[in-house]
């Protein structure tokens, strides 16, 4: 089946915005022309967000923040009332080659498309939590999803939805780093005694490793303990729990219990993390010679369950260190050299 058909497509922006004056200008320009209908949600502005928006559309509406991302684009999604439902954030902007590309998808997108994902790009500005710099996401959602058989026997209802991948790029441009906002929301959930879903885990932990502060880490310590004890815990997430430990407890001083998790997990899959933090741990205790060998196993030996750069160019750079400690110059430009190379990559 072809993604485009003759019929132009309606399409609902909806937004959930907080305190965005400085941003969200910007981006309603970029997206001026290419919405039929513009939702704004505010979760509490004590700026002039509203007034901003008010510039662009008179169908604002207040939600009373729960820390809750879904809870408020749920309440955001009923409001729409076109065929598809652009969802944006107020960081984001569309450039005129992307524009065009968005109009040209308007034009010829086949109704039995119901998601369209798009470039993601310029992420890991500001610390994000992402370890590529573009990739594609689900941005834009058909309204009202229709039901469909298929199979010439034996039929069945196709249970998962038309995805389209389609060639536009949009460019994140935070002013800030948002982890602490997240590590937040995280926190509290937590402290309400609820266990998070494993995705949600795993996110959480990546924000920790990847962009969170000592101190976040060391809190977070307890609650990972606790899924790496759990008995119904997956291989998984056990791997994403220990990583976490054993960084938390290094931080710490607790080199007992870092070893203790670092030992039950090399016993699966060791993951580059670990193989990282013991290397850390040699270098803490002046032994550059065996560190090299842990960074030597997390970058080359082991692959990465949440931050690609303890896999990469973080351990690269801390061979070339190892190897400058041990005497040996050339050896340590070669690693540098690689972990430039990898950076190029991302």
């Amino acid at each position: 089946m072809s993604a485009f058909a003759e019929k132009e497509i309606t399409v609902s922006l909806c937004m959930i915005v907080k305190d965005e004056e400085q941003v969200l200008k910007r981006c309603l320009k970029s997206l001026s022309g290419l919405m039929d209908e513009i939702i704004i949600v505010d979760t509490g502005s004590e700026d002039a967000t509203k007034e901003v928006a008010k510039r662009f559309t008179d169908k604002i509406y207040d939600f009373r923040w729960t820390d809750d991302f879904s809870a408020a684009r749920n309440f955001a999604f009923s409001k729409a009332s076109c065929d598809y439902i652009y969802s944006a954030d107020a960081d984001e902007i569309l450039d005129d080659t992307n524009r065009e590309r968005f109009l040209q998808l308007k034009k010829s997108l086949h109704e039995e498309i119901e998601i369209v994902q798009m470039y993601y790009c310029n992420q890991l500005e500001n610390g994000s939590v992402y370890n590529f710099d573009r990739e594609l996401r689900p941005k834009l959602f058909k309204r009202l999803r229709s039901f469909v058989w298929t199979e010439p026997v034996h039929e069945m209802i196709r249970e998962y939805p038309l995805v389209f991948d389609s060639d536009i790029e949009i460019i994140h441009k935070p002013l800030k780093n948002h982890s602490g906002r997240d590590i937040g929301i995280f926190e509290k959930h937590i402290k309400r005694g609820e266990r998070l879903s494993a995705r949600l885990s795993d996110m959480y932990a990546k924000e920790l490793l990847i962009s969170g502060t000592d101190e976040e880490l060391i809190r977070a310590e307890d609650y990972f303990t606790g899924i790496a004890e759990s008995d119904d815990t997956s291989p998984s997430e056990l791997k994403t729990a220990v990583c976490i430990v054993v960084a938390a407890s290094l931080k710490r001083g607790d080199h007992l219990k870092m070893y203790r998790y670092a030992l039950k997990e090399t016993a699966m899959e060791p993951a580059s993390e670990v193989c990282y933090a013991l290397g850390e741990y040699y270098l803490s205790q002046n032994d550059a010679k065996e560190a090299s060998v842990w960074f030597y196993n997390a970058a080359f030996e082991t692959e990465s369950a949440l931050s690609l750069r303890h896999g990469g160019d973080l351990a690269l750079l801390k061979l070339s260190h190892c190897y400058e400690l041990l005497g040996n110059s050339e050896q340590a430009e070669l690693y540098r050299e690689s972990a430039e190379k990898w950076n190029e990559k991302l």
